[in-house]
């Protein structure tokens, strides 16, 4: 589902909802036109995460999430120095031997040339960083961070995955409560990681994105939510996330399955369940999260565990909070059946919408 969307909703200025676009049922989304920003909207992000191998054989996750965030200045206002919409992006590098998560984060108003968001396609930049989709398809992440560099291309594989009702994604009980969302799983990726200061590596791994767009908030009675993308050693895609209510049950749900045949099945709320079965403790935050878990979508049972139990983001430079979001394996019915993320949010303190 991604990612932070009661943080970023905190970057923008008090506005009523109805001066923002609403996300209704029944939109068909246009290609090439809607991998680029959608401006009416309040909150939109772009978000990257996958499994990558080094050479020697080691294993890595990363992740990279650009955000938009509409401040409610009119978009008519023709000086340069309005500013319109504030770019926030975070990334991040999971390796077992580091035993924590490396991150990085930043926040730029766009404009400038420094940052920005195009409307015709994914070209996206803060800074240094960048995120862009070339003719062919292909995607370019160029990030140079604090202690990490990543330099990938992905590579597109299989067709755009919509999710819920031909990208109409519910997350809670009334209709408003929605945004558009679509998928990529199976990019086939490659490229150079590095620590900073080492030369790079090269990597080839495969990558899931996510790229949504909404102006309206959860339900107020939500406090968090779990969702995981992930890419199946079959070719297949899984992608199931839940709200989460003020006492820790669930609120709302859903979930798709693309099985190796391209055959597409989508599970409703009362389909789909999270079930702990590790949790983990921060020595940071003090949040209790649960780091393995059992998904269920209809007869289908997930087992997710990670690559490393830290993969603790803490994000109160940009956007103020802390969340979990980490690379994770997956078996089905006690057998490997391929490789994702998953985030947690909201086990630090509930959401303030």
């Amino acid at each position: 589902m991604r990612a932070l969307l009661y943080l970023l909703l905190a970057l923008a200025l008090p506005l009523r909802a109805a001066e923002f676009t609403p996300v209704k049922p029944g939109v068909q989304l246009q290609f090439p036109r809607d991998f680029g920003a959608h401006p009416g909207f309040k909150t939109e992000w772009w978000y990257a995460t996958g499994w990558l191998s080094t050479p020697d054989g080691r294993q890595l996750g990363y992740q990279v999430t650009f955000f938009r965030s509409s401040t409610g200045h009119g978009r008519d206002n023709p000086s340069k120095f309005s500013p319109k919409d504030i770019i926030v992006a975070h990334v991040a590098l999971s390796d077992p031997a580091e035993g924590k998560l490396l991150h990085d984060q930043r926040t730029v108003r766009a404009g400038f040339g420094l940052a920005g968001a195009s409307t015709e396609d994914t070209d996206l930049r803060l800074d240094s960083w960048s995120m862009r989709r070339s003719a062919d398809g292909a995607y370019q992440l160029d990030i140079d961070a604090a202690e990490f560099t990543f330099a990938l291309r992905l590579q597109p594989t299989q067709p755009v995955l919509l999710q819920g009702e031909a990208g109409y994604s519910r997350k809670g009980p009334q209709p408003s409560q929605a945004s558009y969302y679509y998928s990529k799983p199976q990019l086939r990726t490659s490229g150079t990681v590095a620590r900073r200061g080492a030369a790079p590596q090269a990597v080839q791994g495969v990558t899931w994105l996510d790229h949504e767009w909404s102006s309206q908030v959860l339900d107020p009675g939500a406090a968090g939510w779990d969702w995981t993308g992930i890419n199946l050693a079959d070719g297949g895609a899984l992608m199931a996330f839940q709200i989460r209510d003020l006492q820790g049950g669930k609120l709302w749900a859903h979930a798709t399955w693309r099985d190796a045949s391209g055959k597409i099945t989508h599970y409703s709320q009362d389909q789909v369940s999270f079930t702990p079965q590790v949790r983990w403790r921060s020595p940071r935050t003090h949040a209790e999260y649960p780091v393995a878990i059992q998904i269920a979508t209809g007869s289908e049972r997930w087992l997710l565990s990670p690559l490393q139990r830290d993969q603790e983001m803490d994000s109160r430079r940009s956007t103020g909070g802390a969340y979990w979001e980490g690379a994770v394996t997956v078996e089905r019915e006690g057998k490997p059946a391929g490789r994702g993320y998953l985030e947690l949010t909201g086990y630090v303190r509930p959401m303030k919408l």
